[in-house]
């Protein structure tokens, strides 16, 4: 069995770093959108390791402590030691784009969710995903009949939820793309809906108001 890598801590202590701003407009570490936009920005491996950062959160949400080299095997990082190896790399990436903090030498605090790109990011990626961007900030044309733009938002409701994003985080979206709350109301409970035919339905997939 491949020796784990020795670094200068045995573990991390890692904390929430809780924003009310970011918090209330921005994406879950794991969403979509997340995935789409802000990979191309911080890499696979610092991606990878805040959301191994977030479950941790999610099942300690007043922090808990991170086995470095358990961790940076887990995330196929290799066995390199010190702190030029690819895992703490991945964590000084993170620190530098803004989405974890060191609090001291043996603490991290984190982002459970990450703002939108600025304009000067997303004029850094490919035009293929900055096109992509504009879609999805910019949203579809709401100059429709009611019966088009409900049958639109619940086909775009639906195809985030299957994207991973939460119930709430889909209805802000269909605000964002200039949909009347309304509709974006019972698209998503739509949504939640059709997704329960095939598949439980968790807690977090409900509307805000049916929880």
């Amino acid at each position: 069995m491949e020796a784990l890598p020795t670094f200068p801590l045995p573990t991390l202590t890692v904390q929430p770093w809780p924003d009310p701003v970011i918090d209330a407009v921005g994406h879950d570490v794991r969403s979509a959108y997340v995935e789409h936009f802000w990979l191309g920005v911080l890499g696979p491996s610092a991606t990878w390791l805040l959301r191994r950062l977030a479950a941790g959160l999610d099942d300690d949400p007043e922090g808990f402590e991170l086995d470095l080299a358990l961790a940076a095997t887990q995330l196929g990082l290799g066995n390199r030691s010190g702190r030029h190896s690819p895992f703490f790399r991945s964590i000084e990436r993170c620190c530098r784009f803004g989405v974890a903090q060191h609090l001291d030498a043996a603490t991290l605090r984190v982002r459970r969710k990450l703002p939108p790109l600025t304009r000067v990011q997303v004029m850094r990626l490919p035009l293929e995903l900055q096109d992509a961007h504009r879609s999805w900030t910019e949203g579809p044309s709401t100059d429709l009949p009611v019966e088009q733009l409900r049958e639109r938002a619940r086909g775009l409701a639906l195809s985030l939820l299957e994207l991973g994003e939460e119930a709430e985080v889909t209805e802000r979206q269909l605000h964002t793309w200039r949909f009347h709350p309304a509709v974006a109301h019972d698209a998503v409970a739509w949504a939640v809906q059709r997704r329960s035919v095939s598949q439980p339905v968790r807690r977090d997939d409900l509307p805000p108001d049916a929880a």
